[in-house]
């Protein structure tokens, strides 16, 4: 993954953020937007609408990290800018930005997403999503996505892109739940529709994330330490 912190940030930052931003705006469209399509298509049948959700989040993410990694490393997920600030890939201030930046990018997605299939821009959701079994699974799904992120961005960095949109687009299937991305939770309890999460729901989704995501930078510093 492209680090951002490590050479003129002062002048790439801007276009970086833009381009961070440009790429969660897409991700929660193609989100909430595949839902809605998949829920409306399957006339009820919920495994296919979920199938189609899986499908198009992760080619559309897979797209998004081949496009955008050359322009702000294509994080799109608050998690993985906290890891690459923690592993010193990107500078602490502009990981303060781009955090900021994939917020209201994915507030912004779902009222696009929703808006082209005549829903109202934003609803809170009435998507029931809690319980241990829901905690347990966002916590494997992130601690995974970020033990991938830790490896490959060393390792394989022209692997990431399908490593992750495979892993993600897996994970709507053999997991409870597939956020793994404290950003998309928060825009994802704007929305009524297939994708959608309760707002009471959401504090729950990010404490499992967070500590995955903790877990594992633990772990894979030992298993893939620093060498630069």
């Amino acid at each position: 993954m492209r680090q951002v912190g490590s050479r003129d940030d002062n002048a790439s930052l801007p276009r970086s953020l833009v381009a961070e931003a440009l790429g969660t705006v897409f991700l929660l469209i193609a989100i909430v937007g595949s839902g809605i399509l998949g829920e409306r298509l399957a006339a009820g049948n919920v495994a296919l609408a979920l199938l189609a959700n899986a499908l198009a989040t992760g080619a559309a993410l897979y797209a998004l990290i081949v496009w955008l990694a050359p322009l702000s490393g294509a994080h799109l997920n608050p998690l993985v800018t906290l890891v690459m600030a923690i592993r010193g890939d990107i500078a602490l201030r502009s990981a303060g930005f781009y955090v900021l930046t994939q917020l209201a990018g994915a507030v912004a997605g779902v009222a696009i997403a929703d808006a082209m299939f005549d829903m109202p821009l934003y609803a809170f959701s009435s998507h029931l999503r809690s319980g241990p079994s829901q905690w347990l699974s966002e916590f494997l799904i992130t601690f995974g996505l970020i033990g991938m992120v830790w490896t490959c961005s060393r390792l394989r960095p022209s692997a990431l892109a399908g490593v992750v949109a495979a892993y993600i687009g897996g994970g709507f299937w053999f997991t409870a739940t597939d956020f793994a991305n404290p950003a998309v939770a928060l825009a994802r309890a704007l929305t009524d529709t297939f994708s959608g999460i309760r707002p009471m729901d959401v504090p729950g989704f990010l404490a499992a994330e967070l500590l995955g995501a903790l877990t594992a930078v633990l772990l894979f510093r030992w298993l893939v330490p620093n060498t630069r």
